[in-house]
């Protein structure tokens, strides 16, 4: 624990200090590019000549930066063609077709246990057996006119027989 702790201050300290040497280097660059301005007692004529060599320098930089950026998308695109051309040529894994395998539990039971196995057993001979005739009558099925139904039940005369009809059976 003690060691680790010591790791992570050393860690810390050289990444403090390469963000330092990070920030010293860039001011070193930018001393050696940018000259510093003087634009004190310049006329006006002077600030105007000095105003278009500064938007020609922009320009210029402009450019540059507006080139580089078209050759890094370029090449971001490239690398992108390459990678899909790489998988395509890898070809895509192909199952082979499976084949059904009828085994019988017996031959399942022999596989996993080996020659312990020594009893047959039939699975579908506990199986309930069901009828299909008797489950088709129990089902009757009425074909009717739903509109019927739906203009009887329309309106209050259509509410007066519902209410009608559930107070009959309990009067009787």
């Amino acid at each position: 624990l003690c060691l680790q702790s010591l790791m992570l201050a050393k860690a810390k300290e050289e990444w403090d200090q390469e963000i330092v040497d990070k920030q010293a280097e860039k001011e070193r660059y930018l001393s050696e590019r940018i000259t510093p301005l003087h634009t004190s007692g310049l006329s006006l004529s002077q600030l105007q000549d000095l105003c278009r060599e500064l938007h020609e320098k922009v320009e210029i930089v402009d450019e540059e930066r507006y080139d580089i950026e078209a050759k890094c998308n370029h090449n971001t695109r490239e690398i992108k063609d390459l990678k899909i051309k790489v998988l395509d040529l890898r070809g895509k894994f192909k199952r082979p077709p499976l084949r059904r395998v009828r085994v019988s539990a017996d031959a399942m039971l022999r596989a996993l246990l080996g020659s312990k196995h020594k009893v047959s057993m039939d699975l579908r001979a506990n199986l309930k057996s069901v009828k299909k005739e008797d489950t088709e009558k129990e089902r009757p099925v009425e074909v009717g006119d739903w509109r019927k139904n739906v203009e009887a039940m329309s309106g209050m005369e259509g509410r007066k027989k519902m209410f009608d009809a559930a107070k009959s059976p309990t009067g009787q």
